[in-house]
């Protein structure tokens, strides 16, 4: 819940909302609406759905937003891994290429 906390958090900051303004259209509480945003309270589906029609957001959206610094560091994390994907995969196949080429050996000797 804390990562939803955040994300809400992030959400109403930018909008320029206070916990109040927040807190009234949602019709809880500051505290309320607080321990939403620290991750205290758990969100039930229909405060869910209340909240993401609140941002203009699907529930899913809600789930998965990220910020712009977020996905940037996500995509250049998934970037460097790809990259590593991929020279592993280079050195599986010329270790292939070897393997064949030790087994087209072995066999003309034997051969």
């Amino acid at each position: 819940m804390k990562n939803l906390g955040k994300k809400i958090r992030l959400l109403r900051h930018q909008r320029g909302w206070s916990q109040e303004d927040v807190a009234k259209r949602l019709d809880i509480s500051i505290p309320a609406f607080s321990k939403i945003e620290t991750g205290i309270t758990d969100v039930n589906l229909s405060r869910l759905d209340q909240i993401s029609q609140l941002f203009d957001l699907s529930i899913v959206e809600l789930l998965t937003y990220n910020d712009a610094d977020d996905q940037r560091k996500y995509n250049s994390e998934l970037e460097t891994t790809l990259e590593k994907l991929n020279g592993r995969e280079e050195e599986i196949i010329s270790l292939q290429k070897k393997v064949i080429e030790l087994y087209e050996e072995l066999r003309k000797v034997r051969g």
